[in-house]
């Protein structure tokens, strides 16, 4: 993979996930330990940067006033009740060791579970030249997979790195990296990715 036609997204890297005291930090908190998560996605970004990829930082962005007016079961109902994401407050706020380098653009208006669902994710795509997406975050078989799909389905080559995602559980994660990951051509480590960027 040429590096300045890669781009490596960074989902949901946001206190209410990452950090105590968030609204959903115990749900990964064990799985996120466990993984590494955090450890192997700053590894990740120092080499995405050293290679010279594009880094996206892709946060969840709850829209009460959508919800509002269109209100959906499952997950998006259960983050409105929690008031998780919020905009301008701690819990949506990109974690501090992962806050954005110079010249890396934030994902504005990601407010469904894939990246694709925010307004300018392909025309920001398109302009950087990008053929790749490797993504890492939160959660592995939510946001990031479904992301993974979107993004497959727009002809792009993809991977998920799994060592820089987490999901609610081990066997969660495991299954989307032996079911899910080899759809897109395997689960690389965050070195063996690395290894592929040229």
């Amino acid at each position: 993979m040429k590096a300045e036609e890669t781009v490596v997204m960074f989902i949901e890297f946001q206190n209410d996930f990452c950090k105590e005291g968030g609204k959903l930090h115990d749900l990964v908190r064990e799985e996120m330990a466990r993984n590494h998560t955090i450890e192997n996605a700053l590894r990740l970004l120092k080499g995405a940067r050293d290679k010279g990829a594009y880094i996206l930082h892709v946060p969840f962005e709850l829209d009460t006033g959508r919800f509002e007016e269109n209100p959906q079961d499952g997950l998006l109902a259960k983050l409105y009740e929690m008031k998780a994401f919020m905009p301008n407050t701690w819990g949506g706020a990109i974690i501090d060791e992962m806050k954005p380098g110079y010249n890396e653009p934030i994902l504005v208006g990601k407010r469904g579970l894939s990246a694709a669902s925010a307004l300018h994710f392909r025309t920001l795509l398109i302009d950087a030249g990008i053929q790749n997406i490797a993504l890492a975050g939160f959660l592995t078989n939510v946001c990031v997979q479904a992301t993974a799909f979107s993004a497959y389905d727009f002809g792009y080559e993809v991977r998920i790195i799994p060592e820089a995602c987490c999901a609610a559980s081990q066997s969660i994660q495991e299954y989307v990296e032996r079911e899910v990951c080899p759809i897109f051509g395997g689960a690389p480590t965050v070195d063996e990715f690395l290894a592929e960027l040229k």
